[in-house]
């Protein structure tokens, strides 16, 4: 198994960069259109500093599924780009880097891609036995694009 893994996806979306990104870059959007926010309805949630502003945080706590964790915003290259430093506290500890690239895709579309890079550690090797991160996360970031396209395109 390799030390790090990539986790990718895209879709369509019929609407330019800049209507997608203002989605995108501003974590209190997140809420509209993340899979997991769906997941635990009950979810509680916490920001800081300026929305869409390079170090603005949001932090979750929630059910057992989705754990609790923390979103920083590392990088930020306007209408295209969004970085962000992804700590998980609970339901075990991991760090990555989840990035979304909002790309021009024709006359008034964007192909909007989720990708979420991190090294292995010691649980995602054993979890890996059984099933891949691409596995595990890979249909969560499809419904988030999906529902992504469904936020942006009413």
């Amino acid at each position: 198994m390799a030390d790090t893994y990539v986790v990718e996806r895209s879709v369509r979306i019929d609407r330019p960069p800049a209507d997608v990104f203002e989605h995108v870059v501003d974590l209190h959007r997140w809420e509209a259109w993340s899979p997991w926010a769906k997941i635990d309805p009950a979810m509680t949630t916490t920001y800081t500093g300026d929305p869409g502003a390079v170090g603005s945080t949001y932090h979750w706590v929630g059910n057992r599924k989705v754990g609790e964790g923390r979103m920083t915003v590392a990088e930020v290259e306007t209408p295209e780009r969004v970085a962000i430093d992804l700590q998980f506290v609970k339901p075990f500890k991991s760090e990555s880097v989840a990035e979304m690239v909002v790309a021009e895709a024709g006359e008034g579309q964007s192909e909007v891609t989720w990708r979420m890079t991190g090294e292995h550690t010691w649980m995602s090797k054993i979890m890996g036995i059984f099933r891949s991160m691409d596995k595990m996360i890979g249909p969560d970031f499809e419904k988030g694009l999906q529902s992504l396209k469904q936020v942006v395109e009413s």
